[in-house]
């Protein structure tokens, strides 16, 4: 151990966060916007020499002074790191990081889910963590045809009912996920149970809940990663090489989603997904959007009509389950998140 010091740096700290987005742009990365913690530790002389963060059960953006590197204090902010998850109730833990130092974080007892090669690492510190999960999705295998379809639901409407319609209509088994993490203005608990029950009518549906191996544009780290094209190629690799063992451990052999008009971001991550996906042995079917009067259904149009409360508008664009449960007393807290949101509109 050495005899610097680590604390945690607050969000106002101006000259503090300045030292460390200069100590991260010097290790050729940048702050993650996505942060929940940030600490750094101190020289004699007050000046910040190392720094790490966390996000939810990920830790991130981590970097050492060029000048204090080989003297072990890495470890040191990673330790620090995993006290403050294990305080927080977070005891399975993961990171990403680039694939020159995914040895490192190895002998630090975290294992490797997937990778990116040339680009980035998926970590973990369960050692069967990943093969667990894979264990557990393999139980639920069915004879015949599978395919797969992943959502966020944020929230389940008529254009997400149509997708998995479609998709379950030219299946034997139909494995549809819902992404867990709760990086939405719609939680997760409401976002699975609005799914749960606007496909209840499809008997050949099997629900799962993604877990932490599927991630949203929301939480995945761009902090390492160039540019904005970088990181939907990043993100949409790395997701490719988690869902292709999901897929094969479930025997999937089409993944379906829905045709994407408005999102860039989706949209480009479902074109690399039309590239990438047949050379697992994949197919990747692309479903063109429902629409509503001449207009594709979102849920950004959703969200944009429940903020606003046109209700009359929402009858056109989401299932009668989902409406029902908008208009219950229940709905208040996610109905004021919404309305207190100052942007519910994704590109």
């Amino acid at each position: 151990m050495s005899d610097y010091s680590i604390s945690q740096v607050s969000p106002t700290d101006r000259r503090s966060l300045a030292q460390i987005d200069d100590l991260l742009c010097r290790e050729g990365i940048s702050r993650d916007g996505n942060l929940d913690y940030i600490c750094a530790m101190y020289d004699e002389d007050d000046r910040i020499i190392a720094t790490g963060s966390c996000f939810g059960p990920t830790l991130r953006c981590f970097a050492v002074s060029r000048e204090h590197q080989g003297e072990g204090l890495l470890n040191e902010i990673i330790s620090h790191l995993i006290d403050v998850q294990y305080s927080r109730g977070r005891v399975h833990l993961f990171l990403y990081t680039k694939v020159s130092s995914a040895r490192f974080f190895g002998d630090l007892g975290f294992y490797e889910i997937a990778r990116v090669d040339g680009t980035l690492v998926f970590m973990e510190n369960r050692r069967t963590g990943f093969s667990s999960y894979l264990q557990a999705l393999a139980q639920t295998k069915r004879s015949g045809t599978s395919a797969a379809l992943v959502m966020n639901a944020n929230p389940f409407t008529l254009g997400h009912q149509y997708l998995a319609e479609t998709a379950a209509a030219q299946c034997d088994t139909l494995h549809l996920f819902v992404l867990s993490e709760d990086a939405s203005l719609v939680p997760f608990a409401v976002r699975r149970r609005l799914v749960r029950e606007g496909v209840a009518h499809l008997h050949n549906v099997v629900l799962h809940d993604s877990g932490p191996y599927m991630i949203s544009n929301a939480t995945f780290p761009s902090y390492f990663l160039k540019d904005e094209a970088a990181v939907i190629d990043g993100h949409a690799r790395l997701d490719l090489a988690v869902f292709t063992l999901i897929a094969r451990a479930l025997n999937v052999t089409v993944r379906y989603v829905g045709q994407e008009p408005t999102s860039q971001v989706t949209g480009a991550y479902n074109r690399i997904m039309a590239q990438e996906l047949p050379k697992a042995g994949i197919q990747c079917r692309i479903i063109p959007r429902k629409e509503a009067a001449g207009i594709p259904i979102s849920a950004s149009t959703v969200r944009q009509a429940l903020q606003s409360g046109h209700w009359e508008q929402l009858k056109y664009l989401v299932p009668a389950t989902t409406l029902q449960y908008f208009t219950s007393s229940e709905a208040a807290p996610v109905l004021e998140k919404l309305r207190n949101a100052k942007n519910v509109v994704h590109y």
